[in-house]
């Protein structure tokens, strides 16, 4: 597998915000968001082939920490996720995946899919990137992929928002699925990669979820460390 960084650090985003966590970050993506915050696992894939048991092995080297994050880019493309979520699961870790929603599940071992559907807000420059945004475009958003997600053990929805009109899509996404979508099982953070501009959206982005029943989820790892790699 071509992993980019395996890393611990505290959970940032979502449910399981502040927990301890062993991070396993593929590299490769079939999307490519315009404010993607890990170019080096999407945009510019890079990183260095490894074998499963050199991966758990490192997982293992931190021996207080019981979740483990899979992460990316994109995780579900890397080759052998299956083999290693099923082997993370054997060894008693708590496993998140953290996926846009684009590739089926298809019976991986997971105890949260975090699904991470992406908006309007994320499509590549269309001048710069014009083949880059027809597949985009096309690939972003598979609602048979979400509902099989759905029927998996334990799920959150994670938008990114970047402006008040996102949540209007969002809510168009959701209401496609047909699905039953409990609002405090609906994340919308904030598209920030500093601490300022997060702050700068939080205020009006915090007053919407309190109007319309969602959760706020702030990036607690940019407060913490900033955006850097290896948190």
């Amino acid at each position: 597998m071509l992993i980019s960084e395996i890393f611990y650090s505290i959970q940032g985003e979502g449910e399981l915000t502040g927990v301890p966590s062993v991070f396993v970050r593929t590299s490769g993506c079939n999307l490519r968001c315009t404010w993607c915050d890990t170019p080096y696992a999407s945009w510019n894939p890079e990183g260095t082939a490894r074998k499963i048991d050199s991966i758990v092995a490192e997982v293992q080297s931190h021996p207080t920490a019981r979740h483990v994050v899979l992460t990316g880019g994109e995780p579900m493309i890397a080759k052998e996720i299956r083999i290693l979520a099923a082997e993370l699961k054997r060894l008693g870790y708590h496993l998140t995946i953290e996926t846009a929603a684009t590739v089926a599940p298809d019976g991986i071992a997971c105890d949260l899919a975090s699904l991470s559907p992406k908006l309007l807000n994320s499509a590549p420059d269309g001048k710069e990137h014009a083949a880059w945004r027809k597949k985009h475009e096309s690939t972003r958003w598979q609602p048979d992929v979400v509902r099989a997600w759905l029927d998996g053990p334990g799920w959150q929805f994670k938008f990114v928002v970047a402006q008040p009109a996102d949540v209007d899509e969002l809510e168009g996404m959701l209401a496609s699925l047909q699905r039953e979508i409990p609002r405090h099982k609906v994340l919308l953070m904030p598209e920030a990669t500093t601490l300022g501009k997060m702050r700068e959206r939080a205020g009006w982005l915090s007053d919407l979820c309190k109007a319309r029943g969602y959760r706020y989820a702030h990036r607690l790892h940019i407060e913490l460390y900033g955006n850097r790699r290896g948190t």
